[in-house]
């Protein structure tokens, strides 16, 4: 057993723990403070994040004998705090909550954004939130919330706030309970979590708004942008998919046929296209996921590199019903694999808001979607033939139709009947 002192809410506590108990249940289980909650228990989740020093930490993978000497703020401890009141009213304004177990958590980092960002927009609350996960809300009212008091302290100015900021730049530490003066103690590092690499490289050479682009940073990128084709697939994060699919017939004349947009959408079940100006298009895509049903309505533009034979298609819309919101990137290139033989790249980069977001990262949605590819592929090459008999863009597209037919292909591969 090990002996630790720290303050909890402005509260002095000395006990002896085991040196393995971490933060979050020595708060639950000898503080009584079960405000705090446990998700994941692998710094994951971010349902257990409170404030060490001020800065959000994963209680559940924080030993307490290496917060000796620290302040620990938890959600029961924020009486009193300017920015917290705030947030506290603008997540009942926003509906940021339903079941609660990830609002703690969230208030948690969404102080410690007001504090630090001041200027922050909703791309970069969302990648700051990016560690704290919610299955109920969507996450379009906590952003949205936390977005509303970023903007009251824009418009006007509050003086606690201010100060907490100017500490903050200063690495004074901004618990929302006073700390006591600590010599010999460094504040505590904030949560960092790892990325992939990719994505870092991705982050780096397209900045958010707002944020100071190094010169040789912007060199590097315009020889990069100068080097690279037009049509990317932009720096938008999300869920990625890609899946290919042969057309029996000559690059140029599939080029041809897929930069007709109607005549494109025709060749997918459930999608139609009500307009279009140039490259822009407005239409809609019915879904249907068991009892589940959707129409997404939206917009979408489509650029191309001749050149290359590659495009992508930049959309977003919106369903009525449930008020899920859908964004992404089609982006397809063509390779010639024989004189009458071309195979079509495809990469699909979406993210999904509200309450279908729950349905759109699991294993089984990646497999409907690339059978939907092969499907969009075969109709494609049907009516290229000049078979139209085939009705299409009628009928909402059903993932459970599919999903059988996918089932019924790994069970044959299982027992080597595939």
């Amino acid at each position: 057993m090990n002996s630790v002192t720290l303050e909890v809410n402005g509260r002095r506590l000395q006990t002896e723990v085991e040196p393995r108990t971490h933060l979050g249940d020595f708060l639950r289980d000898t503080a009584r403070l079960t405000g705090t909650h446990l998700g994941c228990e692998h710094g994951v989740c971010g349902a257990c994040t409170v404030l060490v020093d001020g800065r959000p930490v994963r209680s559940c993978i924080t030993f307490t004998v290496a917060c000796e000497g620290r302040h620990v703020t938890t959600v029961e401890g924020y009486e009193g705090d300017e920015v917290m009141r705030r947030l506290r009213e603008a997540f009942t304004r926003h509906h940021a909550l339903q079941c609660g177990f990830c609002t703690p958590g969230m208030l948690a980092t969404g102080r410690d954004i007001v504090l630090r960002l001041p200027e922050a927009d909703e791309a970069r609350i969302r990648l700051e939130l990016a560690g704290n996960l919610c299955r109920c809300t969507g996450y379009m009212g906590i952003v949205a919330a936390i977005g509303d008091v970023l903007g009251q302290l824009r418009r006007e100015p509050h003086p606690e706030v201010t100060g907490l900021r100017e500490k903050m730049r200063a690495g004074i530490p901004v618990s929302p309970v006073p700390v006591a003066a600590q010599d010999g103690i460094k504040p505590m590092p904030a949560f960092a979590g790892l990325q992939p690499a990719a994505t870092m490289a991705a982050q780096k050479s397209a900045p958010l708004p707002g944020m100071a682009v190094p010169a040789s940073a912007a060199a590097k990128t315009a020889s990069k942008e100068t080097a690279e084709p037009a049509v990317s697939t932009g720096v938008r994060k999300g869920t990625q998919i890609d899946a290919s699919f042969d057309v029996p017939f000559a690059i140029d004349a599939v080029w041809a046929f897929m930069g007709d947009l109607p005549v494109v959408a025709g060749c997918l079940p459930g999608a139609a296209i009500e307009s279009q100006e140039g490259d822009k298009v407005k239409g809609r895509i019915a879904v249907k996921f068991g009892p589940m049903s959707a129409a997404f309505v939206g917009a979408a533009r489509l650029e191309r590199d001749d050149a290359r034979r590659a495009a992508v298609l930049r959309g977003a819309g919106q369903d009525s019903l449930s008020q899920s919101r859908a964004q992404g990137d089609i982006t397809y290139r063509l390779e010639a694999v024989a004189a009458e033989q071309t195979r079509v790249h495809v990469d699909m980069l979406y993210s999904l808001q509200g309450p279908l977001a729950q349905f759109s990262r699991s294993g089984l949605v990646k497999d409907f979607v690339r059978r939907m590819v092969a499907d969009f592929g075969q109709q494609v090459s049907k009516r290229m033939a000049g078979d139209e008999s085939t009705p299409v863009a009628q009928t909402p597209v059903s993932p459970l139709r599919i999903v059988f037919s996918l089932l019924l292909e790994r069970i044959r591969k299982w027992f080597g009947r595939g």
